[in-house]
């Protein structure tokens, strides 16, 4: 009877083990191949603006040009990153740049080990997603944070608490620049994630799932920029009062009012993206309610970026040359090759942007 009972014990761990490894299995299944933007999305929380960064391809794509005379040391290496990244407008959509040194000194993780960051910002508030490699050690970085001063939470999985003083010492004891955004802190060991806020109450709504998930809006205009390295994304409202004309002043709307009225008809976007892609393309998706109106709007987008860029100042042949437009059911594409020296992404991702009038 005890042999029995024994075998029975065992028998229910190997299930249990079976069943474990074929929860992994699948979500490596579901994984693989999948773009890292689709990946960020299905991880974040409701926004109406979403900035993307892929930092594992990013390092791909910009290895140093000539280690040897590059600066030294890991320091070093990661001013060159940033540095590269600016250069080819890479880097403009994270919120973490500018405490890259920091997060690299004191915390454990920074833009050299990331696997892609998304900052996603709503009314309610905003919370960046860091996923991190799958060798990372959440016990390292729980003992870090404590050895900073953050306040464990009861759970592994709750937010750590820190606040303004204290990431400015942190700061200060380093001798690197910090942010609101490390404020509060909370890890998702198993999807490898670090998520940041400067609000403990809405990061922890973020946590418990409070305040839903990423638009299904948005899937459209996310499948059409693909495996991008850099990205914005935007909701319908969001990109028809961030980006629109509204925002210039009275001289260029007028300028823009006559641009649309040349043009032909347009149709309010339901979202938005822009994307900086691996061979340097920037590659526009907006999404409209019907295949009608992509169609006409495909047209009527292609003569507006094309020509005059009131608000931003001169024509947007200065900062990219227009490719093919498409429309493809209800998604209108637009590839645009930047200039030699234009900031393509940072610049349009911010409005008034003609092209994306609503």
């Amino acid at each position: 009877m005890r042999k029995r009972r024994v075998l029975l014990v065992v028998g229910a761990l190997v299930v249990v083990l079976l069943a474990g490894i074929a929860v992994l299995g699948v979500r490596w299944f579901q994984d693989r191949g999948r773009p890292d933007l689709q990946r960020a999305l299905e991880l974040a929380p409701a926004a109406e603006r979403y900035s993307f960064t892929a930092w594992a391809e990013v390092r791909r794509a910009l290895p140093a040009k000539n280690p040897a005379k590059d600066p030294t040391g890991r320091a070093g290496e990661l001013a060159g990153l940033l540095d590269r990244g600016f250069d080819r407008d890479l880097t403009s959509a994270s919120a973490l740049v500018e405490s890259a040194q920091l997060l690299d000194d004191a915390y454990g993780w920074s833009p050299l080990s990331a696997t892609w960051e998304l900052f996603a910002q709503s009314t309610e508030g905003a919370v960046t997603l860091v996923r991190l490699p799958e060798d990372t050690s959440f016990d390292d970085l729980r003992d870090r944070l404590e050895s900073l001063g953050y306040t464990p939470p009861a759970a592994d999985d709750g937010v750590w608490l820190g606040g303004e003083e204290l990431v400015a010492r942190i700061a200060a004891e380093v001798g690197s620049t910090g942010s609101p955004v490390l404020q509060y802190v909370a890890l998702d060991e198993d999807e490898r994630l670090v998520r940041t806020a400067d609000s403990a109450a809405y990061l922890r709504s973020v946590v418990a799932g409070e305040v839903g998930d990423a638009p299904g809006d948005l899937d459209a205009v996310v499948e059409a920029v693909g495996d991008p390295l850099s990205a914005a994304v935007y909701t319908g409202d969001h990109t028809c009062s961030e980006l629109a004309m509204a925002q210039a002043d009275d001289r260029d709307r007028e300028t823009a009012e006559q641009l649309v009225a040349d043009a032909g008809e347009t149709d309010p976007v339901l979202s938005f993206a822009m994307a900086a892609q691996p061979d340097g393309e920037v590659r526009v998706a907006m999404a409209f309610e019907d295949a009608e109106d992509a169609r006409t709007n495909a047209d009527t987008r292609a003569v507006l970026a094309a020509g005059a860029a009131p608000g931003q100042g001169g024509d947007f042949a200065d900062r990219f040359e227009l490719g093919e437009v498409t429309a493809d059911a209800t998604v209108v594409t637009m590839a645009l090759d930047p200039v030699p020296g234009s900031f393509v992404l940072s610049d349009l991702s911010t409005g008034p942007v003609l092209f994306a009038t609503c």
